[in-house]
C-alpha cells in the first residue's frame, strides 16, 4: 500500500518516518509489505490510512508545488474524516496520528466483546433498508451504518442479526447481500464503549478552526468551530457514515473538480453512482500522481 508512491517521494518517506517513529515501530513496512490480515486489524488499519492517506496528499504538494489544487471543502468516509481535518489544518500530524490510533484500539476492543459484523445491501432505499433491520433484528442490534451511494447501503449490528438480513434481503427487493470483512459492528450502538473513551481522548487534543470547511460524516455538513468538531468526531463512531448526502452537499455548494486522496479508487467509485458526470481523480500512486503533475504544469 503506497509502497512506490513513497519510493518516488521523499515528502511521502519522510512522513512515513515520522509516522514509524511515533508509533515505536514499522508501520511503513506494514503498508508496504503486510501482512495483509495484520494490516486489515482495525487497530492497524486506521493508522495506516490515515499515514497512507497523509503521504499521498504530502507527495501531492511536493510534487505540484504551486500547481497543487487549492481545496474549496474536503471530506472523508468514517476514517478519511481524520485526513480530511488534517489536510484542513485543522489538527496537527502527530495528535491526529495519535487519535486514529487510539481510535483503532478503541474499535478493535469493542468488536472483540460482542460478535458482530456489517453487511452491504445492493438495490435498497433508506426505507427499504430500515424495514430489513426492523424485521432481521429480531431485538438485537441492526441499524443502517453506511449511506454510500444511492443503491449501496450498509448495514451494521449483532452476528446473528446480520445473518438473517442476508436471509431476508432478497425477499424485501435487494440484488445482494454481501458480508464485509470487518472487525465488528461499527457506526453502531455497540462501538458506544469506543466512542466513550474517544470522549476522553478527545479531552487534550487541540482541534482548531480549519483552513476551509470540512463535510462531517454524521449530518453532511460543516461542523461550526472546534468543540462542534470533537462531538462530531465522537458522534461518528456510532452513528451512520452520510457519504452520499456529504457528496451531494458539495454539489449543491458547486462542487466540480474531487480528488480522492489516499489508497485505492473506492470514493471515485462511489461518485460515479451518485454523479455520474462528475470526475474524481485519485491520487493512489507514484503514477497517478506523475500523471496529474504533467497535466497541472501545461
Amino acid at each position: 500500500m503506497m509502497a512506490d508512491l513513497a519510493e518516488a517521494s521523499r515528502a511521502a518517506r519522510d512522513l512515513f518516518a515520522q509516522a514509524d517513529d511515533q508509533l515505536g515501530f514499522s508501520l511503513s513496512e506494514l503498508c508496504f509489505t503486510g501482512p495483509a490480515d495484520r494490516l486489515n486489524a482495525t487497530d492497524m488499519s486506521q493508522p495506516a490510512m490515515f499515514v497512507a492517506s497523509g503521504a499521498a496528499l504530502a507527495a501531492m504538494r511536493e510534487a505540484l508545488g504551486e500547481h497543487t489544487p487549492q481545496p474549496a471543502m474536503t471530506a472523508g468516509l468514517s476514517l478519511g474524516e481524520y485526513t480530511a481535518l488534517y489536510a484542513a489544518g485543522a489538527i496537527d500530524f502527530a495528535a491526529a496520528l495519535d487519535l486514529v490510533a487510539k481510535r483503532g484500539q478503541f474499535m478493535q476492543a469493542a468488536a472483540e466483546a460482542v460478535p458482530s459484523g456489517m453487511v452491504s445491501i445492493i438495490g435498497l432505499d433508506e426505507d427499504k433498508v430500515r424495514q430489513l433491520c426492523q424485521t432481521a433484528a429480531d431485538g438485537q442490534v441492526l441499524t443502517p451504518a453506511n449511506f454510500n451511494c444511492p443503491g449501496q447501503i450498509v448495514i451494521s449490528g449483532e452476528a446473528d442479526a446480520c445473518h438473517r438480513a442476508r436471509q431476508l434481503a432478497e425477499e424485501f427487493g435487494a440484488s445482494r447481500a454481501i458480508p464485509l470483512k470487518v472487525a465488528g459492528a461499527f457506526h453502531s450502538e455497540l462501538m458506544r464503549p469506543a466512542a466513550v473513551r474517544l470522549t476522553e481522548a478527545l479531552e487534550n487534543v487541540e482541534i482548531r478552526a480549519p483552513g476551509y470547511p470540512v463535510v462531517s460524516n454524521v449530518d453532511a455538513r460543516p461542523a461550526d468551530g472546534p468543540d462542534a468538531i470533537k462531538q462530531r468526531l465522537i458522534a461518528q463512531v456510532t452513528s451512520p457514515v452520510r457519504w452520499c448526502e456529504s457528496m451531494q452537499y458539495l454539489l449543491a455548494c458547486g462542487g466540480d473538480e474531487f480528488y480522492e486522496i489516499g489508497p485505492g479508487r473506492v470514493l471515485a467509485g462511489l461518485m460515479r453512482r451518485i454523479d455520474s458526470a462528475r470526475r474524481v481523480r485519485s491520487i493512489n500512486s507514484a503514477d497517478a500522481l506523475a500523471k496529474l503533475a504533467g497535466e497541472r504544469a501545461q
